[in-house]
């Protein structure tokens, strides 16, 4: 199993964050499906301000690209982002069309 660790900015508007917040604490069930059919296992969201990390586990065949294939393919999925992108917005180093970036690991600690 491997882990990844993106993060993602909102838009820094109160009223837009608490909606961001309410859609994530009902996430559309199509949603979920096409997470487990990626290969994800686990994935977490944190937020401070309007920053946005994102910590997920995934199968070893897993594959960004591979996800965004099916996310392309996937209906539900494309307006559920869509409908995300009106409270999200890229960082300041992200490349046009570019949503969650890796973060690169700096320390690990293990006791």
């Amino acid at each position: 199993m491997k882990k990844h660790c993106l993060a993602l900015d909102l838009k820094n508007d109160p009223e837009l964050i608490e909606k961001y917040d309410e859609y994530h604490r009902n996430v559309w069930p199509e949603v979920l499906d096409s997470l487990r059919d990626s290969g994800i296992v686990h994935m977490e969201i944190y937020r401070i301000a309007n920053r946005l990390v994102m910590l997920i586990e995934v199968e070893d065949w897993f594959s960004f690209d591979k996800k965004a294939k099916m996310d392309a393919d996937n209906k539900k999925v494309q307006e559920w982002e869509t409908l995300m992108w009106n409270y999200q917005q890229a960082l300041p180093v992200a490349q046009p069309g570019e949503k969650w970036l890796p973060l690169k690991k700096v320390f690990d600690f293990k006791a």
